[in-house]
């Protein structure tokens, strides 16, 4: 194993100094970049109208996340439609609920939060079954999640809301690091799109999920550094992990 000095994480730089990419660096020693390989664009109103999507005939809405909200709320607004206090909303995890008090006052409002999955949610779905609900969602929706809604026989229509894109990564072309970071196929496909003849040679790759693992080895992608696993829950511990064996020599 080579040792380890610098890590790319496909992802937005953290907003907080407690996060724990920077408790690595400074325990481990080891250089950590941040950069989104793909981004997120809202689409226009006329974009909703095409699905035939009228937002006054929900009486819920079911919140998977961030920029789900973000681009419900902007929609909303530039389609000149005034959300009801009345509204329900269905909210994936914790941290999607509370972000949701950036646009209603939360205590005022009929929010549903599941622990973590969708499919803990539905739980919570299948208890309102007489509402009409609507589901904001990006380009890459997961296919389960239409599924699991289509079996539950309930009122609901998709609306594409926001797009994911590929970002321009030209000025990385000859920068190199030992280790890759992704959680997405998403961002797999932008490293390939960027650099169409990208070879691995001595960079390690690190992967977040089951469907991130198969996109990196369907691009011919060698995965050195998994997670979640019982061992390394998280990516941080993972790579924590891996760097202690590479650079104990």
């Amino acid at each position: 194993m080579m040792k380890v000095k610098t890590i790319l994480v496909s992802q937005p730089e953290p907003t907080t100094q407690k996060s724990p990419y920077f408790t690595l660096s400074d325990k481990q020693k080891v250089k950590i970049d941040f950069r989104s390989f793909i981004h997120v664009e809202g689409v226009e109103p006329k974009d909703v109208r095409a699905q035939k999507i009228d937002f006054s005939n929900f009486t819920a809405v079911i919140f998977t996340s961030r920029n789900a909200i973000d681009n419900y709320f902007r929609l909303a607004e530039e389609m000149r439609y005034t959300v009801p206090d009345d509204m329900r909303y269905f909210c994936q995890s914790e941290a999607v609920s509370y972000y949701l008090q950036n646009y209603v006052v939360y205590r005022k409002r009929k929010i549903y939060v599941g622990t973590r999955t969708f499919a803990e949610l539905i739980k919570l779905i299948k208890k309102h079954k007489t509402e009409t609900f609507l589901l904001p969602s990006s380009d890459k929706l997961k296919p389960e999640i239409p599924k699991t809604l289509n079996s539950l026989g309930i009122k609901w229509s998709k609306a594409t809301m926001f797009r994911t894109v590929v970002s321009d990564l030209s000025d990385l072309e000859n920068v190199f690091y030992d280790i890759l970071v992704f959680f997405s196929p998403s961002g797999i496909k932008s490293l390939f799109e960027n650099f169409p003849g990208y070879q691995q040679k001595n960079t390690r790759i690190a992967v977040f999920g089951n469907t991130t693992i198969k996109a990196a080895e369907e691009f011919g992608l060698t995965v050195n550094i998994a997670a979640p696993t019982k061992e390394t829950p998280s990516m941080t511990s993972a790579l924590e992990h891996y760097i202690i064996e590479a650079n104990k020599r």
